[in-house]
């Protein structure tokens, strides 16, 4: 198996009209969730991956595991919930520049995964572990579960990829600073964002979050820094990879776990690592010009294409 990943998916209800909530009448009904948006994005450049997760018995749940199995993304690890639901979140566009998220989440069946959840978990063949911060954020027994999965992973020498992903409506201020920077501790690679730095140590300079997560134990560190590209780290070389540029942006929402699909399918084909962030930066960028979490993650052929700024067509296949 490439890479490995835990987290809760949702459905995304998103109104087809601009504007406030209140005034939507249609909505379009599709999946998403960070970790699933990058193993979607792994398995459509061609790469292995695999899901845990729980999701309710109910038809919400059913279009989850559809979706994402229908992607190309293995779910033996996903398990059903006869006592939770499935959770799901609202998206709100009321312009252009402006996109809020409603979620309705709590005590969803994904968090209710435990330790236990882990326990038949087989990562000896498992080159990459991807997690996020959003998964521990979600309950006492998933934070046990991750911490329960990482320890597997480390004890068979899988690599640990972190996102910190936080979200501040899941996390407390002081534990929730301390809680990821353990799992960045304990991680070989960890990207974190502009914004995440500053959460986690007062600082949007790029150099200076890499030095920290560093100093923590992390191997590399890949700053995103969204239209200036990113920044990566390790103990043998450092470098700046400039930002694809695009017309203009669609949807960012879920641009940072293509970035991380591109980095780590870049890794799988061992490349540098300032192609594989350049690879990253690519996928991030294309995400962001569609609609959707998922809709915008490009085949092989399209990434090629637009690496290479080239328009994509039957001409060239």
């Amino acid at each position: 198996m490439d890479v490995l990943s835990i987290g809760e998916t949702m459905v995304l209800f998103s109104p087809k009209t601009s504007g406030q909530l209140r005034y939507a009448n249609d909505f379009s009904a599709k999946i998403a969730g960070a970790e699933t948006n990058t193993l979607i994005g792994l398995a459509k450049l061609g790469h292995q991956t695999s899901w845990i997760s729980k999701v309710g018995n109910d038809e919400l749940g059913a279009k989850i595991v559809s979706a994402v199995r229908g992607e190309g993304v293995e779910t033996t690890y996903v398990k059903k919930d006869k006592n939770a639901s499935t959770g799901i979140f609202l998206k709100e566009k009321t312009n252009a520049q402006t996109t809020s998220i409603f979620y309705y989440r709590k005590d969803s069946a994904a968090s209710k995964m435990t330790p236990e959840d882990i326990e038949k978990v087989d990562v000896s063949d498992t080159k990459y572990l991807y997690v996020t911060g959003i998964t521990p954020a979600l309950s006492k027994s998933c934070k046990e579960a991750i911490f329960a999965l990482i320890h597997k992973a480390k004890q068979e020498r899988v690599t640990i990829v972190f996102d910190p992903n936080i979200r501040k409506k899941l996390l407390d201020i002081d534990s929730g600073v301390e809680l990821i920077k353990k799992i960045i501790g304990l991680s070989d690679i960890v990207l974190p964002g502009k914004a995440e730095g500053e959460f986690l140590f007062t600082t949007t300079d790029s150099t200076e979050i890499a030095k920290h997560c560093r100093h923590l134990g992390a191997g590399t560190v890949v700053v995103k820094l969204g239209e200036k590209g990113a920044y990566f780290e390790n103990s043998e070389e450092n470098g700046m990879v400039d930002a694809y540029a695009v017309p203009y942006v669609v949807d960012p929402v879920g641009a940072g776990d293509g970035f991380a699909a591109g980095l780590l399918s870049g890794l799988l084909d061992e490349l540098t690592w300032k192609e594989a962030v350049k690879r990253a930066c690519a996928v991030g960028a294309l995400v962001t010009q569609v609609d959707g979490d998922i809709e915008g993650l490009p085949t092989r052929n399209q990434l090629q294409a637009f690496m290479e700024s080239k328009v994509y067509d039957d001409v060239n296949r």
